[in-house]
């Protein structure tokens, strides 16, 4: 059965979810940083999907990437399924600005996370969320 991770739900926060994965915001607002994970138990690895699966997380996070990079007006997104820290499969889909303070270096470790105030977080959402349209189901 689907869980998840601890690590995933402490640092995010769940928005809904797609046909096959849980949409979440990172809650950090140095990066608009959203991570889709497949609703599928005990999968690290993309190849671990039956190929049906695999095509579905490709038309999800290409449809996220698409809104994104046009909501946030990106100069570049960022995309990346690493599991280092956390094995249990997630896409990482962060949108980048040439400005922005970890530019052109990845995101990790550059600076120390700041959560969401509950005003920016429910702007995030009100406004994001149309963008996303009927595809995705909300928590």
């Amino acid at each position: 059965m689907y869980t998840l991770h601890p690590q995933l739900a402490k640092d995010c926060i769940v928005i809904g979810h797609f046909n096959l994965s849980q949409l979440l915001l990172m809650n950090d607002c140095n990066y608009p940083w959203f991570i889709l994970v497949p609703q599928r138990a005990n999968i690290s690895e993309i190849y671990q999907l039956s190929e049906a699966d695999q095509a579905q997380l490709w038309h999800e996070s290409a449809y996220l990437s698409e809104a994104l990079a046009r909501h946030f007006v990106a100069d570049k997104m960022n995309i990346a399924a690493l599991g280092n820290v956390v094995p249990q499969l997630h896409v990482h889909h962060i949108v980048r600005y040439r400005d922005d303070p970890a530019w052109p270096a990845p995101v990790w470790g550059k600076l120390a996370a700041v959560p969401y105030t509950d005003d920016e977080l429910q702007h995030m959402l009100t406004t994001l969320v149309p963008v996303l349209g009927n595809h995705l189901h909300l928590a």
